[in-house]
């Protein structure tokens, strides 16, 4: 996952410049810029206090736990009994504390700004996330990620509506999670639409690496969960051998190829929505998430 993620990030963008008829970067570049900042000294302000130094080391850490416990090539991995999806929001939920605390630490407009942002569409994110989470587990009778994936994966679940809700919702907290058109532009600084970036102008060298780091980590997340959930098909079954776990990795790897064109598909013929209407959207997908748990409750006869 760590060699995977800033792969993810460079091919989303070569693919988004090859649609709009630009050349692009190499999909190596955000690798690279990687390396650079990691070679740099952070440069703090004089106000700044621990937060500022620990913040990017406490969000990494909690990002790169939450990524190992998503199943990808095969299941039954050495985290499998631990991936939890509350446990995996929880992670996220964190990794998105530290972050604003950072960018509210010097206390600068556009930081207090961007966290004030980030804090307010979450708000609306993580209840649907959780409502997501609840719909799984009625219809797995686990919050286990690797046993709902089995479940989805072996037909026992069939066709269903709540599913397809579900997905819906997940779609679009994916996309705010990672602050992603038309929630935001990673692309620009523009101060006026700025959310995810704005927590980011005070921090610099190792620090913004880190900061850029686990952004590509929580992308390559999503997009793992998504394929993990909706697109089982393909991982090499529990306690299979080395040829197994090549087929898997070949088709975890499609699959996330196709997930970085679709999302690049999307950015590319969409435009960025007024910051004032995101919770509108986020809004929308807390209620495909309650109508899909509330179909299941009813069609279950738990009402």
């Amino acid at each position: 996952m760590l060699a995977a993620a800033p792969l993810v990030v460079g091919v989303t963008r070569w693919l988004k410049a090859r649609m709009m008829g630009r050349r692009g970067a190499s999909p190596l570049q955000p690798a690279r810029d990687l390396d650079k900042l990691l070679r740099k000294t952070p440069v703090l302000a004089e106000n700044a206090s621990l937060v500022s130094e620990a913040a990017p080391y406490a969000g990494f850490a909690a990002c790169l736990v939450a990524i190992a416990l998503v199943p990808s090539f095969a299941r039954g991995m050495a985290f499998a009994p631990l991936s939890d999806l509350i446990l995996l929001a929880g992670l996220l939920a964190f990794a998105r504390m530290a972050l604003a605390l950072a960018g509210m630490d010097v206390g600068t407009a556009f930081g207090g700004l961007g966290a004030a942002r980030e804090m307010s569409f979450a708000v609306f994110a993580e209840p649907a996330l959780l409502l997501c989470v609840l719909t799984f587990a009625i219809l797995a009778g686990t919050t286990n990620l690797d046993l709902i994936a089995t479940t989805i994966r072996d037909g026992a679940l069939g066709l269903r509506v709540s599913l397809a809700l579900a997905a819906m919702a997940m779609l679009a907290v994916a996309v705010a999670e990672n602050a992603r058109i038309p929630v935001d532009n990673p692309a620009t600084h523009l101060e006026l639409t700025m959310v995810h970036e704005a927590m980011l102008l005070e921090s610099s060298g190792r620090h913004l690496a880190l900061w850029e780091y686990q952004s590509a980590l929580r992308l390559t997340l999503w997009l793992s969960l998504l394929v993990a959930v909706f697109l089982p098909f393909g991982a090499a079954p529990e306690a299979s051998g080395p040829l197994a776990w090549a087929a898997g990795l070949v088709a975890w790897l499609a699959k996330m190829g196709a997930m970085c064109l679709g999302l690049a598909g999307f950015e590319s013929a969409i435009a960025k929505m007024r910051v004032f209407r995101v919770p509108e959207f986020l809004g929308a997908a807390l209620l495909l998430a309650l109508l899909a748990a509330a179909l299941l409750f009813v069609s279950t006869g738990l009402a």
